[in-house]
């Protein structure tokens, strides 16, 4: 089932999100959803926030960026109650979108490695090391599980330049072929 994707300005966006148990209801259900929903939305990166639900899971299938890094070729996981234990290497630019903000699109700086602890699906402990844009899709999604958005990694400069048109997409002024919830739609009814 294809889930609405929150937009902009929804308060779940910036919370810090909490940690998960087995006994969470219909897991693999959402789970489940969360891919048809990143898929059907061209995602490559999908975290719980973003449908709404405060908790620490996001999803990645970056195969979509074979071509640029080889080492993506079937990357497809769950991460469940994740925590980035450190991040290393160079930062260096790349430009990112966020299926919470369409149609903006802005280069953002980050580390070029990453060690991650997370469950998976099965309630399986991992501890791995992740880099270049496999690095980058975690880290964007975790940023999502801390409460952060790309728009926070921008200079100021840079975010009040863009201020209008975050406006105008939690108002739901802005053309989507997926489903999206607006914030500030939502407050009127």
């Amino acid at each position: 089932m294809k889930m609405p994707i929150v937009a902009y300005g929804d308060p779940v966006l910036k919370k810090v999100a909490q940690d998960i148990g087995p006994e969470y209801p219909d897991l693999n259900q959402l789970i489940e959803n969360m891919f048809e929903t990143m898929y059907h939305a061209q995602g490559v990166g999908l975290a719980a926030p973003q449908v709404g639900l405060s908790i620490r899971l996001f999803v990645i299938d970056a195969s979509p960026f074979e071509e640029d890094d080889s080492q993506l070729k079937d990357f497809k996981k769950v991460f469940i109650n994740a925590k980035i234990t450190e991040e290393q290497g160079e930062k260096w630019n790349f430009n990112e979108g966020c299926l919470s903000i369409p149609d903006i699109r802005e280069d953002v700086s980050r580390h070029e490695s990453l060690s991650i602890t997370y469950q998976d699906e099965h309630w399986n402990w991992h501890t791995e090391n992740y880099h270049g844009l496999a690095a980058r899709v975690i880290q964007h999604e975790y940023d999502h599980i801390e409460g952060k958005l790309l728009t926070d990694r921008l200079s100021p400069l840079r975010k009040a330049m863009l201020k209008g048109k975050l406006e105008a997409i939690s108002k739901g002024m802005v053309k989507v072929d997926y489903k999206m919830k607006f914030p500030a739609l939502s407050k009127k009814r």
